[in-house]
């Protein structure tokens, strides 16, 4: 476990901090955006809610197969840098487009053109991440990172906001806004991060050199990691985008206006409690703080499903925020603690490939449970699938509780 008496500045190295900026803008520029998309699609352009579980669903899958083959090279120092601006260049100048969609179609190339981006910086960002910290420290690296990027989802929402207080209703314009922090994020990202080429690459804290060899060495996963990743299959099954919390919100009466603040009230709690809980895992122990995360996920989807006035969300969205702090940097920090040495690359690859593949069905099936009675079953359901991963997380930690 890490000691707990280690400063977090210590911990913070100008890779972690660099790339959490950047992290932090591109949010800006993605919250403005996403919180708006179901409403778009299904109110503006016409589409069921069925397309909009296909959306995310093929979103998701898509940006998963991706992150596959970016973890591939992402162990070969020197490509991570490339993948990971090319993919955050790719998000940010596409993502703008939706300002100028006039049919779901227009909206399902764009948002996978979004994703592809995603899929590219994802798994080699998390390798820069993992290895510039010793691990020990990991989860509070990945949480702090995950706070500067919900941050951004604070602040995204508050300027659509303020972008639709001056031209009320133009959900267009306030996409085509989201340029300007995308390209933000695009330059502090070319300036700040620095790779070590191969020449360079040095003993890490997981092993020795890098880049020593051409070809990455095959990679046998250990059992941990292979049930590890089913029980995360699991919890897959039941989850959803938080696009269908947005719909949710606008069927129980929350006013246009004012959805952007429900979308910013819960990217405030992931912010406020993603560092303090990658420190508390770093602390108890990553699968307990995982354990503990899914069950107050699967408290938040029941309070959602329940949930008959706008007042309704205030306690699921607490709940939810605690699952965010408890899992969202954990997670990585877990799979890089599972993964094997000289192949976090691979293992955070093969990790979002799982995940990803089921995304797809899980929202597709999602987004028909909804139909029935505007979400109260779909959030039940997912609920009960969270509290069985939940469970199934606490015998694992008996078999395979890793020691950090």
């Amino acid at each position: 476990m890490a000691d707990t008496r280690r400063a977090l500045g210590a911990i913070l190295t100008p890779t972690v901090v660099t790339l959490g900026v950047v992290s932090l803008f591109t949010d800006v520029a993605a919250d403005m955006v996403t919180p708006y998309l179901g409403l778009f699609l299904t109110r503006e352009l016409g589409a069921q809610t069925e397309v909009l579980g296909l959306l995310e669903g093929a979103a998701t899958t898509l940006s998963a197969v991706m992150k596959w083959v970016s973890g591939r090279l992402a162990d070969r120092p020197g490509a991570r840098k490339p993948m990971v601006f090319f993919g955050y260049a790719l998000a940010n100048l596409a993502r703008p487009l939706m300002g100028l969609a006039t049919a779901p179609g227009m909206v399902f190339t764009i948002r996978l053109i979004d994703r592809v981006g995603k899929g590219l910086r994802t798994t080699p960002r998390d390798t820069l991440l993992a290895l510039s910290v010793p691990p020990e420290d990991r989860a509070t690296a990945f949480g702090f990172h995950r706070a500067m990027d919900n941050l951004g989802a604070v602040i995204g929402p508050l300027v659509a906001v303020g972008v639709l207080s001056r031209w009320p209703g133009d959900l267009r314009r306030v996409f085509l806004a989201a340029s300007i922090p995308g390209a933000v994020a695009l330059l502090v990202l070319a300036l700040g991060v620095r790779e070590a080429p191969a020449s360079e690459a040095k003993a890490t804290p997981e092993g020795p050199v890098e880049a020593r060899a051409s070809r990455p060495p095959r990679v046998i996963y250990s059992r941990a990691f292979q049930e590890y990743l089913w029980l995360d299959a699991v919890f897959t099954l039941g989850d959803a985008s938080d696009t269908f919390v947005m719909l949710r919100a606008t069927d129980l009466g929350v006013p246009l206006t004012q959805l952007p603040l429900y979308w910013g009230a819960l990217s405030l709690l992931r912010a406020l409690t993603t560092t303090p809980g990658g420190r508390l895992a770093d602390t108890i122990g990553r699968a307990r703080a995982i354990q503990y995360g899914r069950a107050a996920y699967a408290l938040a989807w029941l309070l959602f499903g329940l949930a008959t006035r706008p007042w309704h969300l205030a306690p699921a969205i607490a709940c939810y925020g605690v699952y965010y702090g408890l899992t969202e940097g954990t997670e990585r920090a877990m799979i890089a603690s599972l993964s094997p040495k000289e192949s976090l690359g691979r293992g955070f690859g093969r990790y979002h490939l799982v995940l990803g593949l089921l995304t797809l069905p899980a929202s597709l099936l999602f987004g028909r449970l909804y139909r029935i009675d505007h979400g109260r079953t779909a959030f039940i359901a997912a609920a009960a699938m969270a509290l069985i991963a939940s469970l199934g997380l606490s015998q694992w930690r008996r078999r395979h509780e890793p020691a950090g």
